[in-house]
Formats: C-alpha cells, structure tokens, sequence
C-alpha cells in the first residue's frame, strides 16, 4: 500500500462536498469529478458548490476538478463514490479506465437497482475488484454539519484494516472523529436500511405521531436492522455501535435528514412524486424500500416497519390505517 496515495472524489452531492472538504483538510491536492459542468465552472471561479453545502469555501489549488470521470479515475489510487445508489449505474456507463489495483470506498447510502446489490458487492462482482480493495464510509453524519466544521464522526469499514486506517487517516480533523471497522457489508447494508426507519420516522411525524412513539418506533427499528443484517452477513458485530445505531438515530431525528422529511410529507398527504418534486435532494430511502422489500422476500427477516413503508410508497397504501396496524406490531 503507498504511503502518500492519491484521491478522488466521485459526485457532485452534498456528502461529496462534505468528503471533498474533510479529505482537503490533510491533503495538498485531490481530484473531484462531477457530471455537472455548469458546477466545476462555478466552484473554479467562486470556490464553492453552486448547489450543495455553498457555505463550505475550498481552496481551489488543492482541487483538480473535472467532469470525466475516467480522468478522475486514472489520478487516484483511492476512489471514494458519493452519488446516489440508483444513478450509478449510468455514471459508471461512461468508465473505461480500469479499477484495477484502485480502493474503492463507498460513501453510497443504498443498494444498486440494476444488480440488487449493495455498493461493495456491485464493483466486486461487476468490476472484479477484490473485497480488501472496497471499503464503506458511514456515519452517524450528516454533510451540513461537516460543512459548519460540528464535531461528528465517522466509521471506515474495509476487509483489509489497514486500508481502514489509512482512509480514517486522510478524513480525520478536529471536528471529524474516526474508527475503523471490517464489517464492510454490514455497515453498508446498515446505512442503507436507517434511510427506511427515517423515512417511518418522518411518515409518523406527519401523520402527527409524537416523540413517544417515535422512540418505540426507532427502538424496533434497530432490532429490526439486527435480524434482516443478520440475515444476510451473519458475522460478529454489536448493533448498538455508532455505525449501526448512532446512524439510525441521526438520520431518524435530524432536521437535515433528507429520508425524514420525505417521510414528513407523505404522512402530510404528499404524493411520492409530489414529495420528491419539491425536494431538491435524492431520499435514497425511497429507492432502498423497495431494494430491502424484495430482498428480504428471500431471507424472511419479520420486517414490519420495512413492509409498512413498502406498502405507503409502492402499494399506494394509506399511511394512517398502515401505521394504524404497524403500531399493534410495535412493543
């Protein structure tokens, strides 16, 4: 593994903002592909994202920006994706420069709609990259808080700990705590199944639910993420950890939670086109509901929270006679 390796930032989002500053803090250049050209434009001549995060202001020398991403690819040895799970499949359409020998770590907050899988098994399946070469970026973090430098953490998970550590190594400042972890599907599917649990969050709100049930609600959702994780990776891990838990807990509650407030409008009466219509964020909740819905028609997790969201956004279902039955499953 080289000692001073080279990163690249792939997406234009708000949590790639949020990577593109935490990794600028230890590093004297770094490369940051986006789609938009409009933005690389703006952020070379204003210093700071049109579009997300526009509060964070970069020096614009430590940026190699581009919107190719075979260039961005070519420059780094480490490579971290922070674009929406059911957009990548169209970005990576345009790769042609090879993966091979590159670390790949996952900001990606949901599974692959094309393949069914998460982030970490769709490049280790489709690109044939070596599981000691995936690794997971998770919370609990949101990117605005990144961006107003409050101290918050984060979890690095890859097979090869090293790896681990060298990532947590480039991310880490005053206001970004790191741990290592080698639990890389486990966290990866954690981080995608607390988008859901915030979404239910967010549906109860806006049905007029309060905290008191909301509290039982997220203190079934993390037993809930124990059984259906447990399911497809069984392996030794404590669900209460910051990875699994703290995530849940900051997604579910926060008032920059994007899921939460997507749920908020559903149970407001909101169509789920008029929800996302009037947001200017992806809610990758949405798409990972129907993912865990059909994924766990193979593994039998009892997931009542999953399915009852399922049912609101899929089946067209009621929110309030849906949460009416969830609460009798609930204890």
């Amino acid at each position: 593994m080289e000692k001073n390796p080279k990163f690249a930032v792939i997406g234009g989002g708000s949590w790639a903002t949020a990577i593109a500053k935490m990794l600028c803090e230890n590093q004297n250049e770094i490369a940051w592909y986006m789609r938009n050209t409009y933005a690389v434009e703006h952020i070379k001549h204003q210093y700071h994202n049109p579009n997300y995060l526009s509060s964070v202001e970069f020096d614009i020398k430590k940026l190699k920006l581009t919107n190719d991403i075979n260039e961005a690819v070519a420059y780094a040895d480490y490579i971290i994706f922070a674009i929406p799970s059911a957009f990548l499949s169209g970005e990576l359409e345009s790769l042609t420069e090879s993966l091979e020998g590159k670390v790949i770590f996952s900001a990606i907050k949901g599974i692959v709609p094309e393949t069914s899988l998460i982030v970490g098994e769709h490049f280790h399946q489709k690109y044939n990259v070596p599981y000691e070469n995936i690794g997971v970026l998770t919370g609990p973090c949101h990117a605005e808080e990144v961006a107003m430098e409050r101290l918050s953490y984060l979890t690095l998970a890859c097979g090869d700990k090293e790896k681990a550590k060298l990532m947590a190594k480039n991310v880490s400042s005053d206001y970004i705590k790191t741990k290592t972890s080698d639990d890389i599907i486990g966290t990866e599917y954690a981080a995608m199944l607390k988008n859901i649990y915030a979404i239910s969050a967010g549906i109860a709100h806006g049905l007029g639910y309060g905290d008191n049930f909301q509290s039982v609600l997220m203190s079934n959702g993390i037993r809930e993420m124990k059984k259906f994780i447990k399911k497809v990776h069984k392996m030794k891990r404590n669900i209460n950890d910051s990875a699994y838990l703290g995530d849940l807990l900051v997604t579910g509650y926060s008032v920059f939670s994007r899921n939460r407030m997507f749920g908020n409008m559903i149970g407001k009466g909101y169509t789920v086109k008029s929800a996302q219509m009037e947001m200017s964020m992806v809610a990758e909740g949405y798409y990972a509901t129907k993912s865990a819905y059909l994924l766990n028609q193979k593994h039998k997790a009892k997931t009542p929270i999953i399915d009852a969201v399922y049912a609101i956004l899929y089946e067209g279902k009621e929110p309030k006679a849906v949460f009416k039955k969830l609460a009798d499953k609930l204890d």
